[in-house]
């Protein structure tokens, strides 16, 4: 497989390993919620390489979806790289905008998303999919970028989208009307990697002919593709015999199933059916045939616009999308009815966001947007949670000043209403926390005494580095005697954590005898006990099937 190389590759491969867990700090002001809690809908501010680092202990391996809108590096967006990489070179481009006379944009650019793209990879459900928009200035690099992260067999297609059906009156030579949408599965063999979209528009006219069971259109049994004939597909070439009076077809000459039909184009080249014996058989009420003008017979089937359900069928996503309400002009009109102003530039339609999401998850999964911008993924979310009753939540993060006052406002407006818009003055309904993303998780500063982390957040950083998987706030025990963070498969005994955010607490706080028989009985199951320091020998924690991990307690040396 072709790879990519670019100034700093090998500074970044691995950064996304380096960047530290900080603590996610709750902001009752901002949020639109009872309760604040990482398992609501989630509005994060915060630098999005740290704040997805920050998600992992949480979300890891649990989003259905990711859609993101990076800066398409035109050289017109003043976006800044801004990663503390130990690498000289990448200190001088520290702060500095990214404008077109920078001979390492491109550099600079890749440099930014690789580890971004890791990390959106760890957060992907194993039959997730990732969605990234971008113009011709990086597109054909983050192509080789994400085969490289994501692996080529997991490409799923590139999306033509009209964004702007007049063309750009900035382009020199042809007037660009399209972006695209990159899409990767974390796993294409995955069956649920992506479902269909449900039929509509001028494919909804196209049912025209109705029964008992609905409206339905007929499309020939024959296969026209004359590269599938007798010779190739010898098990789809066989006669099927017609009932003159009903137009009932069999696969047996029987009773009045007398003529005889084969799958021959009209210029008497044989080609085959679309369907096997057994699945005729097995379909045959769906099967009709009609008499033609020369005498001979053709065979349809019926295809239904909803199914016994009464669920809309679906197709095949194309590569093209034109619809008009997915351009550029629905997204600022949008955010000019919503708060007054078109607040940034060239905002996505919520239509497109919501085609996205629905090509790719079900009623309660979950979908995360790390450029945020102006809010249009969790407003697709609302919105298409109102309409089928679904549960889906969203997580957005965004980086810069106007997190709150655009992000946040917006979907704010979109859940409770805006009583003089025109198109959105009844509200979705729905709720949001909103975090900050707080000070690096550092065992250094246990040992100093400095920016403590609170106990939910060093339980979650704990809880996460031990055991890979998800930390649920909901499952720590207020039981100071038995402080339960959680299970794992590998700890099915529980993980505990003796810990206070203060110094004397640190200073004078072991793993005893008594402590340990608090736990409970074992069970002859695995536990793990973080604790400052411990008086057990390791005899005693075999016997009560205890792993103990220490907290850096050399903070006396420092404060003795």
């Amino acid at each position: 497989m072709p790879t990519l190389q670019f100034k700093g590759k090998s500074f970044v491969q691995n950064h996304h390993l380096a960047v530290k867990f900080h603590q996610l700090v709750g902001v009752k002001g901002k949020s639109l919620t009872d309760k604040v809690s990482l398992h609501d809908n989630l509005i994060v501010q915060g630098d999005n390489l740290k704040a997805l680092k920050a998600l992992l202990p949480t979300y890891a391996g649990k989003v259905k979806c990711i859609y993101i809108d990076p800066p398409y590096n035109t050289g017109n967006e003043h976006w800044t790289y801004n990663d503390n990489v130990n690498s000289p070179m990448m200190q001088e481009w520290l702060g500095k905008e990214v404008d077109r006379e920078d001979l390492t944009r491109h550099d600079k650019w890749l440099c930014m998303m690789m580890p971004r793209l890791k990390l959106l990879k760890e957060l992907l459900a194993k039959d997730g999919v990732i969605f990234v928009s971008i113009d011709d200035n990086e597109q054909h690099k983050l192509r080789v970028l994400m085969d490289e992260v994501f692996g080529e067999s997991n490409f799923i297609a590139q999306l033509a989208v009209q964004l702007n059906p007049r063309g750009r009156h900035l382009d020199e030579f042809i007037a660009r009307t399209h972006e695209h949408v990159v899409i990767y599965a974390n796993d294409v063999n995955r069956s649920s990697t992506m479902g269909g979209l449900a039929k509509e528009g001028a494919m909804v006219e196209e049912y025209d002919q109705e029964d008992k069971r609905g409206k339905y259109r007929a499309l020939g049994l024959r296969n026209r593709n004359q590269s599938f004939n007798p010779t190739t597909r010898p098990t789809l070439f066989f006669p099927l015999y017609v009932d003159a009076a009903t137009g009932k077809v069999s696969v047996e000459k029987k009773g009045a199933f007398k003529d005889k039909v084969m799958p021959v184009a009209s210029d008497g080249t044989e080609t085959c059916w679309t369907w096997s014996p057994k699945k005729i058989i097995a379909e045959n009420e769906l099967l009709f045939a009609t008499k033609m003008k020369d005498g001979t017979w053709r065979v349809f089937r019926k295809d239904y616009l909803f199914d016994e359900e009464g669920n809309q069928a679906e197709t095949l996503a194309k590569s093209l999308w034109i619809d008009k309400d997915i351009n550029n002009d629905e997204g600022r009109k949008a955010l000019k009815d919503l708060l007054g102003e078109s607040a940034l530039d060239f905002p996505k339609s919520h239509f497109l966001v919501e085609k996205i999401i629905k090509l790719s998850t079900g009623l309660d999964d979950l979908i995360l947007d790390s450029f945020a911008g102006s809010g249009t993924t969790a407003h697709a979310v609302l919105k298409l949670n109102k309409e089928d009753g679904g549960n889906r939540r969203f997580i957005l993060v965004e980086m810069e000043d106007y997190a709150d006052t655009i992000t946040a406002e917006r979907v704010r407006h979109v859940i409770k209403g805006v009583p003089k818009s025109k198109n959105f003055q009844e509200g979705t309904g729905g709720s949001f926390s909103y975090f900050k993303l707080g000070a690096p998780i550092e065992m250094e500063h246990i040992l100093h005494g400095d920016r403590l982390p609170s106990y939910e957040e060093l339980a979650r950083y704990v809880f996460y580095t031990a055991t890979g998987e998800e930390f649920n706030a909901e499952d720590i025990s207020t039981d100071k005697k038995k402080p339960f963070i959680g299970k794992s498969k590998y700890y099915p005994g529980g993980v505990y954590l003796f810990y206070e955010p203060r110094m004397e607490h640190l200073m004078n706080t072991a793993l005893t005898l008594d402590m340990a028989r608090a736990l409970g009985k074992h069970n002859n199951k695995r536990r793990l006990v973080f604790a400052p320091m411990k008086y057990l020998d390791q005899d005693y924690l075999d016997e009560m099937r205890i792993d103990y991990s220490q907290l850096p307690f050399e903070i006396y040396k420092f404060k003795g």
